[in-house]
């Protein structure tokens, strides 16, 4: 991964549209994903920070580590000091430009951070200074620090620790929205995970058993299996070597999961439904393996059974509230011992490139952490 300073990438300041007031004012606010490359005039600026960023769709190797302005809070926003950034799946897609989310480029990956509130703009009453904070952004925390709406902040229990909070956004976030309020888990049903040793599916692990579910845990490989049942899952089905439609008959006694969680999509989507129990519920989390299924709508009328998308990244700008109730609900779990929030490995920022390649070679069990 190249590094270099702003003055060599001026050639993308075309791609940075400052507003009218910030062009006057001869200012570089260096805005939460976009900040602008002309050279900063105001002296009473902080120097360049470090930030992780996209100015060209690609591979992780495409990815520059520049110097940019620090931040400035506008009324209504944190500057956020970045203590921990963790990254998921998508976070190899968005910089390929083969995500749904598009940011206009240049643009800094990291959906999900966990650190310390260093300042306030104006109308900032929810939080304070010192606070240490998560927050879900979309992109753009790869970065040493970043302006944030305060409406985005949800503040960190005292004896949970930066790696691990930041870890529990989107992941456990989107497990829990889609299996309390999309798939309707109930205590004693059946759930099965695919993917169960990634990010998402340990997280559906945990969240099932946490929600008196019995969990079968479905993944490529023995390691991986062993790695989810340690977590807490009841039974394990490595579809490496087994056929996944039979293996779940087999595990259920002939009825069926009544939820499945799959965020793999590809060959395995079909094979999980065939083994879904009668009015079951099919949660399409995510497509990993690059591929997106085409289920035979047949096998959803002869099972009853439902088909739920889940859009956590849309739901969480529907219902703040929601989000917000449920990321209070995982910080205080987690700070009990109650999930795991487990960090498969920690990276520096420069080392994103590294990072980005084992998730996207599924060699990543928990979570990859940057600290910038």
């Amino acid at each position: 991964m190249e590094s270099l300073d702003t003055s060599a990438l001026r050639a993308n300041v075309g791609n940075v549209k400052a507003t009218k007031a910030e062009t006057n004012s001869g200012c570089c606010l260096a805005r939460t994903v976009r900040p602008c490359y002309s050279r900063c005039t105001n002296p009473s600026h902080p120097a360049a920070m470090k930030a992780l960023l996209c100015s060209r769709y690609g591979t992780p190797d495409d990815l520059i580590l520049a110097d940019i302005p620090e931040p400035v809070a506008n009324p209504g926003e944190a500057v956020v000091r970045v203590e921990a950034v963790a990254l998921n799946f998508f976070d190899t897609l968005i910089i390929a430009n083969k995500y749904q989310t598009k940011p206009p480029l240049p643009f800094s990956p990291g959906a999900e951070c966990a650190g310390t509130v260093e300042a306030l703009g104006a109308d900032v009453t929810e939080i304070a200074a010192g606070d240490r904070v998560v927050a879900c952004t979309g992109y753009g925390t790869a970065r040493e620090r970043i302006a944030i709406p305060a409406s985005k902040l949800i503040k960190i229990p005292d004896s949970l620790d930066a790696d691990r909070a930041a870890g529990l956004c989107v992941t456990y976030g989107t497990t829990l929205y889609a299996l309390k309020d999309r798939g309707r888990l109930k205590a004693g049903e059946t759930l099965a995970v695919l993917g169960a040793s990634g990010g998402a599916g340990l997280a559906a692990v945990e969240l099932g058993k946490l929600m008196q579910a019995r969990v079968i845990a479905c993944a490529s490989s023995a390691e991986k299996i062993a790695f989810a049942r340690k977590h807490g899952a009841d039974d394990g089905i490595d579809y490496n070597s087994e056929d996944l439609k039979e293996a779940l008959r087999l595990a259920t006694q002939g009825r069926g999961a009544d939820v499945i969680y799959d965020p793999v999509g590809g060959t395995y989507a079909e094979a999980a439904l065939r083994s879904i129990a009668w009015e079951g519920r099919f949660l399409v989390v995510g497509f990993a393996s690059g591929e997106i299924p085409k289920l035979p709508l047949n096998l959803v009328l002869l099972k009853s059974c439902d088909v739920l998308g889940v859009f956590w990244g849309s739901w969480i700008e529907r219902d703040l509230a929601g989000h917000r109730a449920n990321t209070l609900q995982l910080l205080a779990w987690c700070a009990e011992g109650k999930l795991s929030s487990h960090v498969h490995a920690v990276y520096a920022l420069a080392e994103a490139p590294a990072a980005l390649k084992a998730i996207a070679a599924r060699q990543v069990m928990g979570k990859v952490i940057l600290k910038p």
